[in-house]
């Protein structure tokens, strides 16, 4: 699968962890199923779905670890029950879904998808669902709202409904769902941007570009002397606290089942965690062309200037001296172009899966992304360059 149609596809975090499953069975992994016994093999290449997070791994008996973790959600908008009707308009009772852009989601068009769980024959099924129509959140005009281009700042209970017009049953449209876990999410084609077509403009490249790339790589790892594990997590943008997410217990199990497989006891899983690099794949803020300002002044990372190494003084991010060092040198050995970033130091920062797998593993680690512009838009930037170099680096990781 291209990666532009991965973007494209990936509408919400379960199709995200669909479209990797597909790659993977293409590739010859073997799906496991976590109310199942595992039997693995010296070699063996598998995954595991929970939801919309996913763990693959190419296991190499008795061997430390090597972890790539990203993300699979995007801020949207999630879908409250019971549409707001009335006998002009029917509208979707929605609220926000992270930490949105979100004047970048009006005017525009709007996807539901996601799952829903029905009853079949007398037994609950869950299924993905993307409609094959659109909605949008229109704007109050300029000629009503005066002072729409000094604040822009919409109440999110009255100004987030979807428009959906007319009378028809939602229900039916959505397949008479028992319940469902859907999302209003950007309704876009990836685009090539640029007078030399240098820029990639697209939905959901927080964290999609770090899911794509990290399960390629792993699919392009031959014969590893460690076990190679690529997890795909749902929830970041709210905080990971689900079942399925890095706050959850499912990377935890997978950990405890290659234990298992390998014999060993508490001490010697503990040894190995140590033994082993947890890598953080998540973007980072480019340097703004039109607002410099909002960066620091000597850490400046540029689209196309190569794979960017976070670090912050507060543990935001997971980066430390000796987890740096090695990333850099190995990357270095590889031919690919590092960059660095920090936050101003007067501005908030944000934070990525790195520091809650840290804190459940012990696992050395380190936050590294691509540079990008509009963090948590509706149509986020990067460059096009910066693609295979991602590629390249997830490679050499894993062969380190």
């Amino acid at each position: 699968m291209r990666f532009t149609d991965f973007l494209k596809t990936s509408y919400t975090c379960y199709h995200a962890a669909e479209n990797v499953s597909r790659m993977l069975g293409e590739a010859g992994f073997t799906q496991l199923f976590e109310e199942e016994r595992w039997q693995l093999k010296n070699g063996g290449a598998y995954f595991v779905v929970r939801g919309g997070s996913l763990v693959a791994f190419r296991y190499a008996k008795g061997c430390p670890y090597t972890v790539v973790a990203s993300h699979t959600d995007s801020p949207c908008f999630k879908l409250k029950e019971n549409a707001l009707s009335d006998d002009q308009y029917t509208r979707l009772n929605a609220e926000p879904y992270g930490g949105g852009l979100w004047y970048t989601f009006f005017d525009r068009p709007l996807k539901l998808a996601g799952r829903r769980v029905s009853e079949e024959n007398g037994s609950l099924q869950t299924t993905l669902f993307a409609s094959d129509f659109d909605v949008v959140i229109p704007s109050l005009a300029i000629h009503q709202n005066r002072d729409a281009n000094e604040k822009f700042s919409p109440n999110l209970q009255t100004e987030l409904p979807l428009l959906c017009l007319g009378k028809g049953d939602l229900a039916a449209l959505l397949g008479n769902p028992l319940s469902y876990d859907l999302f209003a999410v950007p309704d876009a084609e990836p685009a090539v941007c640029g007078a030399n077509g240098e820029l990639l403009v697209s939905p959901r490249l927080d964290d999609l570009t770090g899911v794509y790339h990290a399960a390629a790589a792993l699919l392009a790892a031959e014969n590893p002397r460690k076990t190679l594990l690529c997890a795909c997590f749902e929830a970041e943008e709210i905080g990971s606290r689900t079942e399925a997410g890095a706050g959850g217990d499912l990377f935890a199990s997978v950990l405890e089942r290659l234990a298992s497989a390998n014999g060993q006891d508490a001490e010697e899983k503990l040894v190995s965690f140590r033994r082993s690099l947890l890598v953080s794949l998540d973007n980072a803020h480019a340097v703004h062309p039109n607002h410099p300002e909002a960066c620091d002044p000597s850490n400046r990372p540029l689209p196309g200037g190569g794979v960017v190494i976070k670090s912050h003084a507060g543990g935001a991010y997971a980066t430390d001296a000796p987890t740096g060092a090695f990333l850099k040198k190995t990357l270095q050995d590889a031919d690919v172009k590092t960059q660095t970033f920090f936050n101003r130091s007067d501005a908030r920062s944000g934070s990525t899966l790195g520091t809650i797998l840290l804190s459940r593993t012990g696992m050395p680690a380190v936050d590294v992304g691509i540079a990008q512009l509009a963090m948590h838009s509706a149509a986020e930037t990067v460059a096009l360059a910066d693609l295979p170099l991602l590629g390249r680096a997830l490679e050499a990781i894993y062969r380190a």
